[in-house]
């Protein structure tokens, strides 16, 4: 994937941690599938279920339940507590919704939230992609890794 390729260039000299939910670890796999990854890349969270975001990333139980885990404000958080607990200079967040249902808050199938931060900023954006599970998936890997491409 070549977006990986140029992530793991652009970020020579800094450190990046994954906080994944949704993508299960897809973007730590893709990362380090590139050779020299293991310049930049720290290591990963999967955080699957509410309770790791919490002790793991330090996710607000409150943020949790106001919000939902498919949130915008849950995946700043996540990112956040991503680049304290790896020590990185660089984070990147996924949550969201391959499917088959969508959840409670309203949010359909498709649904996800990517968060980015670094010392000088955290953000994140809301995308609605199409197509099956993996899909998805997949388009939240290539859209995280975008994400650090333009904000890096």
């Amino acid at each position: 994937m070549k977006s990986a390729s140029d992530v793991i260039k652009k970020l020579q000299g800094r450190t990046l941690a994954t906080a994944e939910s949704c993508t299960g670890g897809a973007i730590g796999a893709t990362l380090t599938a590139v050779p020299g990854a293991s310049k930049v890349f720290k290591g990963g969270i999967i955080s699957y279920c509410n309770e790791i975001k919490e002790k793991l990333l330090s996710v607000p139980a409150d943020v949790l339940s106001f919000y939902g885990a498919v949130s915008a404000p849950v995946a700043e958080a996540m990112v956040k507590g991503a680049r304290e607990a790896l020590n990185t200079d660089i984070a990147v967040s996924v949550t969201g919704l391959a499917g088959p249902d969508g959840d409670e808050y309203g949010n359909p199938v498709g649904t996800v939230f990517i968060g980015y931060s670094d010392c000088g900023k955290t953000l994140s954006r809301k995308y609605l992609f199409a197509g099956d599970r993996e899909a998805v998936r997949m388009q939240s890997v290539e859209a995280a890794l975008k994400l650090i491409l333009e904000n890096a």
